[in-house]
């Protein structure tokens, strides 16, 4: 990443006409057992910005609001930036964010603060010219949070989340989805602060790219090997999931994971289906985090296979 970027602030567009910044943020609290998916996307060229709003407990949706196409902004997170009713605010930059949401069947007010610093997988893996960079992200910056805050839920019960394990991206580049035929990707945070970035693009030309690093719980280190087995259901979600990699220490991580929620966000001619994991490290360590994959349109229900 250019070292001079600012992804919370306002990077001006190249001529690409899909030019995207944005900003994701995702967590689970297995103490009351609710997590969330947000995200926020503005395209400079296309003149749109666009947001996801799902929160969901117990492995059932509690509120779900999804806009694809609204007016631009020129605002951005490092000032306060407000998307259909919610407002991301970059505290500290890259190390603290907070983001509230009033309506009147739901309201949370969180503070996502950093447990290791952002870093860009796509430097780290080094695939400047892969179909990510290419379609994805110029800079893709990922890290892992605890989540904080309060919300109030439809029956009028306030709820307070102190134990919230998120993971957050910060993107800024072109944002081709059509660029790509299938993708699966892991986030896993566990309880030993043990985080990865493990995703798994497949080109329209069957070639195969990544975006992948490892933090250590101290330090984020390349990611020499990977490999996973995806197991899902009939409508696409991911159900289970196996990786392993390996670190250029010559470390290797091997974890398994379940599916507690799943929820569909359509991009036009491409799908992505998200899902809340719960992960477990080899050694019996717990972790929870995404586990995403997309799919190109029009859907034949084939998984495409991975070299």
């Amino acid at each position: 990443m250019n070292s001079r970027l600012n992804p919370e602030a306002y990077c001006a567009a190249n001529e690409h006409p899909l030019w995207n910044q944005s900003h994701y943020f995702t967590f689970y609290d297995p103490d009351s057992r609710i997590g969330c998916f947000i995200r926020a996307g503005i395209m400079e060229n296309k003149q749109e910005s666009n947001s996801w709003l799902v929160f969901f407990k117990d492995g059932l949706p509690l509120y779900t609001r999804i806009n694809m196409n609204l007016p631009y902004t020129s605002a951005r997170m490092e000032n306060g930036i407000e998307i259909a009713g919610m407002k991301i605010l970059g505290v500290d930059a890259q190390k603290r964010a907070s983001i509230s949401f009033q309506d009147r069947d739901f309201s949370f007010d969180l503070t996502f603060t950093a447990i290791h610093p952002m870093h860009d997988s796509i430097a780290m893996t080094r695939d400047n010219d892969g179909a990510f960079a290419e379609n994805i992200a110029t800079a893709h910056l990922e890290g892992p949070c605890s989540v904080s805050g309060e919300l109030r839920l439809r029956d009028g019960l306030d709820v307070s989340i102190s134990n919230g394990r998120g993971f957050r991206d910060l993107a800024v580049g072109p944002r081709d989805w059509d660029g790509l035929k299938h993708y699966r990707l892991a986030w896993p945070l566990f309880d030993n602060n043990v985080s990865a970035v493990c995703v798994h693009g497949i080109s329209l030309k069957g070639e195969n790219a990544y975006m992948k690093m490892v933090n250590n719980g101290k330090e984020w280190r390349q990611v020499t090997s990977v490999d996973e087995k995806i197991t899902y259901s009939e409508s696409l979600f991911i159900e289970r999931v196996r990786w392993d990699i390996e670190d250029e220490d010559g470390k290797k991580y091997g974890f398994s994971g379940r599916s507690l929620f799943s929820w569909h966000f359509p991009v036009d001619t491409f799908i992505c289906t998200e899902s809340m994991m719960e992960y477990r490290l080899d050694d019996g360590t717990i972790g929870y985090g995404l586990g995403e994959c997309g799919f190109r349109l029009p859907w034949d229900f084939q998984i495409p296979s991975a070299g």
